[in-house]
């Protein structure tokens, strides 16, 4: 293989062209791998619910609070990975990217195991550690076991399709996303009722599902791609590029472990807030708990744009074309207020509509929700601008500024002024704790947007920094550069 090919003839170039177009054409097939995970999370839940019972439903509540903190552990580890590599591609550094694609694969796999492992010696301290209450415990322990047996496949998964969207291809992701979704969703009532040759294995079936979907995924999506020759597979000598690399490694930990603790911290400050929810009764609780599952798809378009932008971001650091960074976040931005704007709309035009789905028409918890979302929504369209700007700056390696952002905006401002705040208002500080950490994150991100040094910093040391003369082949080679685990304000 041609190493010195233009890149673009077998990855997806995001350094020239129309950046809008190009932004939102990458973004759609994210928000729709986005939707069909969400989706496919309601749709088993209303399997497990119709079929087994609440017992079985707040078994799997438990245990996806564990998986997505699993998740949420090795994601930055993906992320920089992702950032690394779309930068390599944008330098047309082929071998490079592949040197990144050995190192973290086996890294993250290994790391997937071990969780794998301990989670199912430990799952029983694991479940009572949640708290789960003890008629769900045998029904969360079947469930949780063989979703650690997933857990290697599922990241792995995950992994291949962050990479190839660092590549510039969002749309082979979805695809094999979607070959998941259905397996999963068409197999859960087959193996939890034994329905036709399916054995009978109640909540565990619901579990197999997911194992079967995420593991026919992968094989699959591997297939495809060395099928395809796709540049960045491993074969014949680059094989031993799976031969984790420590210097790189180091680079990738360094990186991926504040972009991980970010869904971490997320994590904490909602479990704190519905802490202080659930001593409010059972009525605020459930209105509440609506709220927040409509809020998870308000959210959505946001997080596929911050994909989008991340993605084309680093390419164009990679590239050396600073020219284009800051129209792509401009146009990130754009898209945010639009779409996400537009979700918080008809939330607000149908929300009793839509709540009646969830919860009975004369229910008192729909005014309550319905409150709820009238003070909090719009706040999404606020944080989806923060989200944006973090991509953009993470683009450049720059992934401790973000973090403590979110612990000042998030952990202090947005628990804080719901904890103390209730004093005062009462229940209202909750909703509005909401916009408050909104707020602050928006107002903190833009600042390090403007005034950050951001710009200055990169990853690979031979990547030029904003203002910085691209390179002229006089210096260090491509295909073995110098990795930097840390630089100032990073």
């Amino acid at each position: 293989m041609d190493d010195k090919m233009p890149t673009r003839r077998r990855t997806a170039d995001l350094t020239s062209g129309p950046i809008p177009r190009t932004l939102l054409m990458f973004a759609l097939p994210v928000l729709g791998s986005n939707v069909l995970q969400s989706l496919n999370g309601s749709i088993n839940a209303v399997w497990v619910g119709r079929f087994l019972g609440e017992s079985a439903l707040t078994a799997t509540s438990n245990a996806n609070l564990v998986l997505f903190l699993i998740l949420g552990t090795v994601f930055g580890i993906g992320m920089a990975a992702t950032i690394l590599v779309a930068q390599s591609v944008g330098a047309r550094d082929l071998p490079e990217a592949r040197r990144i694609v050995g190192t973290s694969a086996t890294f993250f796999f290994l790391v997937s195991v071990v969780f794998a492992v301990c989670g199912w010696i430990w799952v029983d301290a694991i479940l009572k550690t949640l708290g789960t209450p003890p008629d769900a415990l045998p029904l969360a322990r079947s469930y949780l076991r063989i979703i650690f047996v997933a857990v290697p496949m599922m990241n792995l998964l995950s992994f291949v399709m962050t990479v190839l969207r660092g590549a510039g291809d969002s749309r082979t992701p979805f695809f094999f996303m979607a070959l998941a979704v259905v397996l999963d969703i068409v197999l859960n009532p087959l193996l939890i009722r034994g329905i036709g040759p399916f054995p009978e294995l109640g909540i565990a079936g619901s579990a197999t599902s997911t194992l079967i979907g995420q593991t026919v995924s992968v094989i699959a999506i591997l297939i495809v791609l060395y099928a395809r020759k796709h540049p960045l597979r491993l074969a014949g000598a680059n094989l031993a590029l799976l031969k984790p690399d420590p210097t790189l490694l180091r680079i990738v930990v360094f990186k991926g472990v504040p972009m991980g603790l970010q869904m971490i911290v997320i994590s904490a400050a909602a479990l704190t807030v519905m802490g202080i929810v659930n001593s409010y009764g059972s009525q605020v609780a459930a209105a509440y708990g609506i709220a927040a599952q409509l809020w998870t798809y308000i959210q959505m378009p946001a997080l596929a744009i911050g994909a989008a932008v991340s993605s084309m971001a680093a390419q164009n650091v990679g590239a050396g074309r600073w020219d284009r960074i800051g129209r792509i976040a401009a146009s990130g931005v754009g898209f945010n207020l639009v779409l996400t704007g537009a979700l918080v709309a008809l939330l607000w035009f149908f929300d009793r509509s839509v709540l009646s789905l969830f919860l009975k028409s004369d229910s008192a918890a729909i005014d309550i929700a319905a409150h709820i979302n009238n003070v909090a929504s719009w706040s999404f369209i606020l944080f989806g601008i923060t989200i944006v700007l973090f991509a953009t700056v993470r683009a450049t390696g720059a992934v401790m500024p973000p973090l403590i952002i979110l612990v000042i905006s998030v952990l202090v401002v947005r628990t804080g002024f719901a904890y103390f705040m209730r004093s005062y208002i009462g229940e209202e500080a909750l909703w509005w704790s909401f916009p408050a950490g909104s707020i602050s994150s928006l107002i903190l991100a833009a600042a390090y947007y403007r005034f950050g040094r951001w710009r200055t910093m990169h990853m690979i040391e031979d990547r030029p920094a904003a203002g910085e003369p691209p390179d002229t082949g006089l210096g260090v080679p491509r295909g073995r550069a110098h990795l930097s685990p840390e630089t100032p304000n990073g």
